[in-house]
């Protein structure tokens, strides 16, 4: 898709195309780019295999070079039910559609079970890199519960080719502390082993639905979650994209005492415009040294392209580094899955849409 057809999709009610950050400008940010290894990845301490995995996702696919990436992650078979999630497509119960779909749909890497990848590691690892998740939350546990198990382990999936390692912490939850210390050895393994990693940075607690408004994604929240993942070190940031702002607000409205917040978080740090919620995501991620990938959120049927186009805007122009989108392409024909990671890798491709 190119600049006209996107922005004709997408409209112009939100000034998206327009908006520009007054906030934290794009100056004091580190930018994607071709160089984005060399120039920030090169000063930590990842050994020489880690950059290599790093160079070996950003230089494949369509957007090969460009420091943005685009993603596949199927793990909902596990998260969400394999029938649920593939009833209306069933060829994705066999995970070697999963991969094609990956790499016809023009993508730097597919992210998903440790079963599924390994099942074709030998056909298909050395033709995109695989991020395997560790960890997941299965459905049948009764009642159903906030946590998340490991599956397998950080040197099995280093033995299945893969190029990085994913995992879930439900921050706010019962059980975050114990995913954070699993997540975090785990991590140190793999960044050991010459494997990247990237964190699923996701809120979970019934309490953040106030007065019946849910916070699970409030800037202020997923920011302070994206800033406990690159404590750990977690080279790229999956988050979902913020809605709404004032999570620390609401939850102390009533008297209660939770978290640490200050006014100028609100009115000096970020607005109520998409871009700047995103971009305060961005932030919390050192400053875009680790790469903020938003997911590309639930299928909707025939809004999504519209959907997941607005989302690579949001990302892109706040400073992101592109979207990991999942139920939108494969919970659809396949080629149909095809065009709609083409048309959202397009965003990043276009050139006239820039960082606000």
């Amino acid at each position: 898709m190119n600049y006209h057809q996107i922005t004709a999709l997408i409209g112009e009610n939100e000034s998206l195309f327009s908006h520009r950050c007054e906030t934290i400008t794009k100056e004091n940010l580190h930018l994607p780019g071709a160089d984005f290894i060399d120039r920030i990845y090169i000063n930590s301490t990842r050994n020489i295999q880690t950059l290599r995995s790093l160079n070996s996702i950003y230089n494949s696919g369509r957007l090969s070079g460009t420091g943005y990436l685009s993603i596949l992650p199927v793990d909902q078979g596990v998260e969400h039910s394999a029938g649920a999630s593939f009833s209306s497509n069933p060829i994705y119960f066999d995970p070697e559609n999963i991969v094609r779909l990956a790499i016809e749909g023009g993508c730097n890497a597919v992210a998903s079970t440790i079963g599924g990848l390994a099942a074709v590691a030998r056909k298909y690892a050395h033709k995109i890199p695989f991020i395997i998740k560790l960890n997941h939350n299965e459905l049948l546990t009764y009642p159903n519960k906030y946590d998340q198990v490991m599956f397998t382990s950080v040197k099995n999936a280093w033995n299945s080719g893969a190029a990085a390692v994913g995992a879930t912490i439900y921050f706010g939850s019962s059980a975050s502390n114990e995913q954070l210390i699993a997540v975090s050895q785990a991590f140190e393994q793999a960044h050991q082993l010459g494997m990247a990693t990237v964190l699923w940075c996701y809120l979970r607690n019934d309490h953040f639905v106030q007065d019946d408004i849910d916070y699970h994604t409030a800037a202020d929240l997923t920011g302070q979650a994206n800033y406990l993942g690159v404590t750990i070190q977690a080279d790229l940031i999956k988050q979902k994209l913020p809605e709404l702002n004032g999570g620390y607000k609401a939850l102390c409205r009533y008297g209660t005492k939770y978290g640490k917040y200050t006014e100028e978080m609100y009115t000096q740090l970020t607005t109520v415009h998409p871009i700047d919620l995103c971009r305060y995501q961005v932030m919390n991620c050192f400053m875009g040294r680790a790469g903020l990938i938003n997911s590309g959120g639930a299928s909707t049927g025939k809004d999504d392209l519209k959907e997941a186009l607005r989302t690579a805007v949001i990302n892109k122009r706040a400073d992101g580094m592109g979207l990991i989108t999942g139920r939108k392409s494969f919970q659809k024909p396949f080629h149909e899955g095809v065009a709609l990671l083409h048309a959202v890798q397009d965003v990043y491709l276009e050139q006239k849409i820039d960082i606000a």
